[in-house]
């Protein structure tokens, strides 16, 4: 026998990063997004940020303590899903509102499935949309940036869907818009998203696959009746599309695996978003479209996993 024939259990193939490594490029990629944040809300983005942050690490921690678990607030996985959460809440989001979101965000839509790895839907969206059915009226306060100095305001998407009120490009682009503390600068969202992509923390297909479903169904309705609809790119660069798309919708846990499916899970994302979009009583359908498609993920990797060899 060849004695260069190793024998053993699987896995094979062994990754050299962890769940900590992995969790601190996402913080580095959500430090462009926390400066711009801070900079349009000032301190109103800092309360937000902080409490959400505090609350779902000590929400972890007091919940393995009392279930006698393993503590794992040191994997910085609280502290992604604090900063996801308070980038998708209003400014103005009075501090026991982030504290109610964090712990929902972190027992109910994380810790009750097991922990790590093995919850169904995203914590962050999950803890919002929990916030959006029980404090709907504090969920859609706007307050404008300070540099537009006004006290409230109406998101980009809003203000077009309601009143027809078209938001400049550049606005929508820097971020000096209405909307979630850290959905309004898709620049700042694209640095974060670029230097993930160098780390290759997150795959393309889902973020591509998304983007252009959302494009393309902009192209067909703008054409269709231009009056009513917006161009392509105003729906592309308005509202939280970015930063779902490439840091909600990119998440390992809870979407598919297979590289067919995470196409599917994209284009199911962006045909959610612009039906609720164009025809739902909301203006905004990132967040229901991204937890409707968790909730397809299991059926999606089941029909696309490839075929055993020989088989």
């Amino acid at each position: 026998m060849d004695e260069n024939i190793i024998l053993s259990p699987s896995p094979h193939i062994f990754e050299k990063s962890t769940t900590k490594m992995l969790m601190k490029d996402v913080l580095i990629a959500l430090l462009p997004i926390t400066l711009a944040s801070i900079y349009f809300f000032r301190i109103k983005a800092v309360i937000v940020l902080v409490t959400c942050v505090i609350s779902c690490v000590m929400a972890e921690y007091l919940f393995q303590k009392l279930m006698k678990k393993r503590i794992t607030i040191g994997d910085y996985s609280a502290v992604v899903t604090g900063m996801l959460l308070a980038f998708v809440l209003p400014p103005a989001t009075p501090f026991w509102v982030c504290v109610v979101g964090s712990i929902v965000s972190i027992i109910l839509a994380k810790q009750i499935f097991g922990g790590m790895g093995y919850n169904i839907f995203n914590p962050a969206l999950l803890g919002r949309a929990f916030l959006m059915a029980a404090f709907p009226t504090i969920l859609t306060t706007w307050t404008n940036p300070i540099t537009l100095d006004a006290v409230t305001g109406a998101t980009p998407l809003g203000l077009f869907k309601f009143e027809h009120q078209m938001t400049g490009y550049w606005n929508l682009f820097i971020g000096d818009v209405g909307g979630s503390i850290g959905e309004t600068s898709v620049i700042a969202l694209l640095i974060g998203a670029a230097y993930l992509f160098y780390r290759k923390a997150i795959d393309y297909r889902t973020p591509v696959a998304y983007l252009a479903t959302v494009g393309a169904m902009a192209a067909i309705m703008h054409a269709i009746n231009p009056s009513l609809y917006a161009t392509p790119i105003f729906y592309l660069l308005a509202g939280g599309l970015f930063l779902g798309a490439f840091f909600m919708a990119t998440d390992p846990v809870t979407t598919p695996v297979t590289k067919k499916g995470r196409w599917i899970f994209g284009i199911g994302c962006g045909v959610v978003t612009m039906v609720i979009r164009f025809w739902g009583g909301l203006p905004e359908g990132v967040m229901y479209s991204i937890l409707l498609m968790n909730a397809f993920t299991p059926l999606i990797n089941k029909l696309t996993r490839p075929k055993r060899f020989g088989t």
